[in-house]
């Protein structure tokens, strides 16, 4: 008998482990398994794991004894070569390990979990023990448990009526009559739905017999089989699928009428799977010409896409970039490959979706946060597996980058500067932007960066040749740039001429444009209704009671909440200090200039785009559908309102708070607050008509709010270039900052700058900065002290990882109080 081979597969776990770990394959399964598939394995001393397979080979590990893999869950990949090679590079490049690149890759469908059951132990003899052996709370879960056989937790809860009940399992599992076992969960669940057809035995003398029969004795079955017939165009000979559900409401009749039809044998109703996501079925436009303009940047990139990989388009709001993207991926379709379409917010994908639907159809996915779960799993084995049909375009936000791409042919990075294309926590903290130019890199694929305003790194690439550059300094249909009022807010204070939040200049635009049926956007970056409350007496301010900030006023809510942690409480009454009933609000944030807009417009229709408005599902898409539908006339928002946006009704841009970001400690401030000035700006502006922008600053002189005035990007980027090269920040460095985090703020102080030694060791003392408390010192009753690498761009290669590690574990090595500390990498921080 011919010997079988041993194989074993190297998996990737859900956990932040630095190494793959080994499995053994069980001999009937040697064909079944490839890499890319998930898997149930065991990991410690009885936990089930979702696992993915990565590397399958003949080599046992040689420090343990490798455990069987315990089930196999795809009968296809779902993960395929490319798509690992790209998170390896991920993990490498931003310092983590590969279970966290996995977990945040697949969709929360496509992660299984592992569930605890709690299970009788059959050997334990009720009748045998004494009355009091159990308490009363653990009877009441015995008796329970008894009866089920097995439970999971939440139902164990359920039964007891009580939140915590791990220690009632504990000690039923010490006294022996309950143990545990883990299973895997799925919670991916396909959608499905019941159709109707005529089973293929029917023949046409079976049912002209069966249509006879029933016009005399049933006529609401024969009203249900000629609906089908309609329905179905069964008369062609190729009839199509009906659910159940609509044959019913077309002729009016109940599902027992159909019952009696499946009785009968004429008709018979089927469940197959269907998809969850949206379909169209209108007909398709067609390309729409380039202007000169726009033709000529067309060509240009075309020429330049033969020597560079990335082209940065660098064009003024409202200049028509959308139709030189729509023209290159068109190209790009032709050839059969895929497009990646990707845009920092949600709240842009609903615009453009529309856009690119007209174009293509249904050959548009999208994918984002705000799908559920199931939605985004459809997308996924769309990709992966594609059977009646798959995506020739995929519009999403940065997470859309991890989708199973197999032939991807363009990727374009629109609002390439936004900082929504960083992300925070939890780990990777990737950059979507720079991840998408080594994923073109592994499909050999174009990148397209497009921008009004483009980050200082992306333009000195392009003007170092790294990158192709294209500059369109025209707006499409004419548009004239917006004109730029500035407001000294600190003088008209004075003067005592502000009315409450507004200058008088800025009331006039707005009831000017009302009065002609045209549409303000109104731009505040804070959200709440004031960023704090103080006491008029002792000034004394409410503080988070987890973390080191004030907290914010939510009137809608009334509530006080914290941003860091979600912490909130009511409202005070009196002072908690002093007991002084004089508690005020002080500044102001998106929703208190919804509610002092309406005293000043009643008439007017307000709404407000924030993070607070738009957590609902598709509430980003339905505030943008009312404003491009003119349903509402004033727009009040956060950054969402500064991106990308297109409505062509739009006469009046109001920013009413233009020193937010400028005064920021941060060398990246002065880049951003030009950033957000100059797009919320570029919303203004209709055909025929120039818009006006009005800024309120107490600042009217530093140069930022000068360049917005003067549209002058080059201005802006020059003197921030400048004080970069000076001070060694990117793109001349690259940073790692390394936040540590523990409950005592004294274990902090004392271990904190052993960290830095260990990287000053292997960095050089020039490139280590900190430890240092950041602004926000306390998060969620964590201390937290940073320290910032500094490292030269051509120093920095997968070299840099293997210290940065090093370093750690010999910071971990030196005692308790160092194992305790938390520590958090982030590479090139925003």
């Amino acid at each position: 008998m011919e010997e079988r081979a041993t194989w074993f597969a190297d998996v990737i776990l859900p956990l932040a482990v630095p190494n793959l770990y080994t499995y053994r394959i069980p001999y009937d399964w040697n064909d079944l398994v490839k890499p890319g598939q998930r898997v149930v394995v065991q990991f410690g001393k009885n936990k089930l794991y979702m696992a993915l397979i990565k590397h399958l080979h003949q080599t046992p590990p040689k420090d343990y004894q490798a455990k069987y893999i315990q089930d196999v869950l795809d009968a296809v990949p779902i993960v395929n070569e490319m798509q690992l090679n790209f998170w390896d590079w991920i993990a490498a490049y931003y310092v983590c390990t590969p279970g966290e690149v996995m977990n945040a890759a697949l969709p929360g469908g496509l992660r299984f979990s592992s569930e605890t059951k709690i299970i009788r132990n059959e050997e334990f003899a009720l009748d045998e023990v004494e009355q009091d052996f159990f308490t009363d709370k653990e009877w009441k879960l015995v008796i329970a448990l008894d009866v089920k056989k097995e439970m999971t937790i939440d139902e164990a809860a359920e039964a007891l009526g009580i939140k915590t009940v791990h220690p009632i399992i504990q000690a039923l599992l010490a006294k022996g009559f309950a143990q545990v076992k883990e299973e895997i969960k799925d919670s991916y669940k396909p959608r499905t739905e019941s159709f109707v057809k005529i089973p293929a035995t029917v023949s046409e003398a079976d049912l002209q017999q069966a249509m006879n029969d029933l016009e005399k004795k049933a006529f609401k079955q024969l009203q249900l089989l000629m609906g089908y017939m309609s329905l179905s165009n069964w008369h062609t000979g190729n009839a199509i699928d009906v659910k159940k559900s609509k044959l019913l409401a077309h002729t009016g009749c109940t599902a027992q009428t159909l019952d009696q039809l499946v009785k009968k044998g004429i008709m018979e109703v089927y469940v197959k799977e269907v998809s969850r996501l949206p379909s169209s079925d209108k007909a398709l436009e067609s390309a729409n010409d380039l202007a000169d303009f726009q033709q000529v940047a067309y060509d240009t990139i075309q020429e330049q896409l033969k020597e560079k990989e990335v082209i940065l388009l660098h064009g003024v709001t409202s200049s028509g970039k959308t139709e030189i993207y729509m023209k290159l991926m068109e190209q790009v379709i032709a050839k059969g490959k895929q497009v990646l379409y990707l845009l920092p917010e949600i709240a842009l994908t609903a615009q453009l979706v529309q856009r690119l639907k007209k174009r293509w159809g249904d050959n548009v996915g999208v994918y984002h946060s705000k799908y559920s779960d199931n939605e985004r799993v459809e997308v996924w084995n769309t990709l992966a597996n594609p059977k009646d049909k798959t995506y020739s375009i995929i519009v999403g936000t940065r997470s859309s980058l991890y989708l199973p791409f197999s032939n991807l042919g363009l990727l374009i990075i629109d609002e390439e500067h936004d900082s929504s294309y960083k992300q925070q926590d939890p780990a990777p903290r990737y950059h979507a932007r720079d991840s998408a130019i080594y994923l073109a890199h592994v499909h050999k694929a174009k990148v397209i960066l497009g921008s009004a305003t483009p980050s200082i790194e992306s333009y000195y690439n392009a003007l170092q040749g790294k990158y192709g550059l294209v500059e369109l300094a025209t707006r499409y249909g004419g548009i004239e740039m917006p004109e730029i009022d500035v407001r000294d807010v600190s003088e008209e204070k004075r003067k005592k001429l502000m009315k409450s939040l507004f200058s008088p200049f800025l009331l006039t635009n707005i009831e000017e444009a009302l009065n002609k049926k045209e549409q303000v956007i109104l731009f505040q970056n804070r959200r709440g209704f004031a960023p704090f409350i103080e006491c008029n007496v002792c000034a004394h301010v409410p503080q988070c009671i987890n973390c080191d900030v004030s907290l914010t006023y939510h009137k809608k809510a009334d509530l006080l909440r914290c941003h860091y942690c979600g912490y909130s409480t009511s409202l005070p009454k009196i002072c908690p200090a002093c007991g002084s009933p004089g508690m005020h609000v002080k500044g102001f944030g998106t929703e208190k200039v919804e509610e002092e807009l309406a005293i000043f417009f009643p008439q007017a229709r307000i709404a407000r785009m924030d993070l607070d408005s738009t957590r609902a599902k598709n509430s980003h898409s339905k505030i943008i559908s009312q404003f491009e539908d003119r349903e509402v006339d004033v727009l009040v928002g956060t950054q969402m309102v500064t991106k990308g946006l297109d409505f062509d009704n739009v006469s009046v841009v109001g920013v009413l708070n233009a020193d937010s970001g400028l005064h920021f400690p941060d060398f990246r401030s002065p880049e951003k607050s030009y950033q957000l000035m100059a797009q919320v700006s570029g919303r203004a502006g209709r055909k025929n008509k120039r818009g006006k922008v009005i800024i309120q600053t107490n600042s009217p002189d530093h140069p930022i709010i000068h360049q917005v005035v003067m549209n002058d990007y080059i201005g802006m980027y020059k003197e921030q270039i400048e004080e970069r090269k000076k001070f060694s920040y990117p793109p001349f460095t690259r940073l790692i900052e390394i936040t540590l985090s523990q409950k005592n703020q004294d274990d902090l102080d004392a271990v904190s700058p052993d960290l830095a030694i260990e990287f000053k060791k292997r960095f050089g003392e020039e490139r280590v900065l900190g430890p240092e408390y950041p602004i926000v010192s306390k998060v969620n009753n964590y201390f937290l002290k940073t320290i910032l690498l500094k490292v030269e761009k051509e120093k920095y290669s997968q070299k840099v990882k293997a210290l940065v590690m090093e370093a750690l574990n010999e910071f971990y090595h030196k005692g308790k109080e160092y194992s305790r500390t938390r520590i958090k990498i982030d590479v090139d921080p925003q």
